[in-house]
């Protein structure tokens, strides 16, 4: 479950990108830019060619749209309010025709149908007294990694290492867990963008003999209540695409279907599909 993955600025008198090299998941991602998009567009295609990547992402902004469709980018996704209020436009190029082509397409369709259909008025549900709901600390990293291990034999970042789930705390990443026996059996996480103000909610992860008490949700709704405090309220949370309980999850607490990323990350196995959804924490549904 290592990844390789290298953040680098790249700054002159032309332009500024902000770049994320994904080896593990062979794509490149720049997460950020200022100035002349197409010689960023030029440097991105040449690391694809220096990296051999198959997928190129660009985090664009409504001024980017037309410019990146000329440049044959396609429009796959958005997240609400991520830049300090403003949509963020997920742009995708493939360099391979298999890195493209998604032999899932339809089921996931009708799994977001499906999901789409669910009732949004839920009861509240508590799990039973011997779960104990916590706030993860640097001491809860190895129970953490011992738990993704088992749930992920294949995760785009290296959440079974402890240092790793070490450093995204110390970087501002949010962990809740639910412990049984002294065991943490069901963890999220909220990593934190404190420079857009938006936040991801991710990791999450529970033990199958766990997953019938609605854990997930209640980790949400936690983590929810963390971002309001820091006055955080553009969340949203990338789940894969075939998972109908995880994307139901999210529609049932209100979180808003944006689109789709093709082939996006390898996760368990091989590469997924991954579904995207927001949610505007200032608004009381």
């Amino acid at each position: 479950m290592n990844t390789i993955a290298d953040q680098v600025l790249i700054k002159n008198n032309k332009f500024t990108a902000d770049i994320y090299i994904d080896s593990f998941n062979k794509r490149i991602r720049i997460d950020d830019l200022q100035g002349d998009i197409s010689l960023v567009i030029k440097k991105a295609e040449e690391m694809i060619g220096e990296h051999k990547a198959e997928k190129l992402i660009i985090k664009g902004r409504k001024e980017h749209y037309l410019r990146l469709i000329e440049s044959g980018f396609q429009m796959e996704a958005v997240i609400d309010q991520y830049f300090l209020g403003s949509t963020l436009y997920f742009f995708t190029k493939y360099y391979t025709n298999e890195r493209h082509t998604s032999t899932e397409w339809l089921t996931e369709d009708q799994i977001v149908t499906n999901v789409l259909q669910l009732d949004r008025n839920r009861f509240e549900v508590l799990p039973p007294s011997d779960y104990q709901l916590k706030m993860c600390t640097h001491e809860d990293a190895e129970a953490l990694a011992v738990l993704y291990g088992k749930v992920f034999q294949i995760y785009p970042t290296p959440l079974n290492d402890p240092q790793y789930i070490r450093k995204t705390l110390d970087d501002g990443t949010i962990y809740y867990g639910f412990e049984m026996n002294g065991e943490i059996v069901s963890a999220a996480s909220a990593e934190v963008n404190s420079f857009y103000k938006n936040a991801e909610l991710t990791d999450c992860a529970t033990l199958p003999e766990h997953r019938k008490h609605g854990l997930m949700k209640i980790l949400l709704e936690k983590l929810e209540e963390e971002l309001k405090a820091k006055g955080i309220y553009c969340a949203y949370s990338i789940a894969r695409s075939l998972s109908f309980g995880m994307n139901a999850a999210l529609h049932q607490l209100n979180y808003s279907y944006r689109g789709r990323l093709v082939n996006n990350c390898y996760i368990y196995n091989k590469l997924e599909d991954m579904n995207v959804w927001t949610k505007d924490l200032s608004v009381t549904k």
